[in-house]
């Protein structure tokens, strides 16, 4: 995982996914997916239910606690894994290009 992530708070993480709404991210095994957030739900189009921010809370808590064997989404161990891990992992990326543009 990226060392920006080691910084970084809910309430910030949370506000940079409200910005990138309705982008198409892609999970580890590259399928494609988009997220709307409404309030502390993210509703993913590939999934029926939704991904809680104290879902995010407990994933970033992980990562931060033990970022070197947090090396793909099973071992976040939360629901909605996938999902997590590839916002968590492009969101920087996506960030670093508009600032690029």
């Amino acid at each position: 995982m990226e060392k920006w992530i080691l910084k970084l708070t809910i309430e910030t993480l949370w506000e940079k996914m409200e910005n990138h709404q309705q982008e198409t991210f892609y999970t580890a095994k590259r399928l494609p997916f988009t997220y709307i957030i409404k309030g502390g739900e993210m509703f993913v189009d590939r999934r029926s239910k939704s991904i809680t921010k104290a879902t995010f809370a407990r994933a970033l808590e992980k990562i931060q606690g033990d970022p070197e064997h947090i090396t793909g989404p099973k071992a976040l161990n939360v629901f909605g894994a996938p999902y997590i891990f590839a916002v968590l992992r492009n969101l920087k990326e996506k960030e670093e290009q508009e600032t690029a543009h």
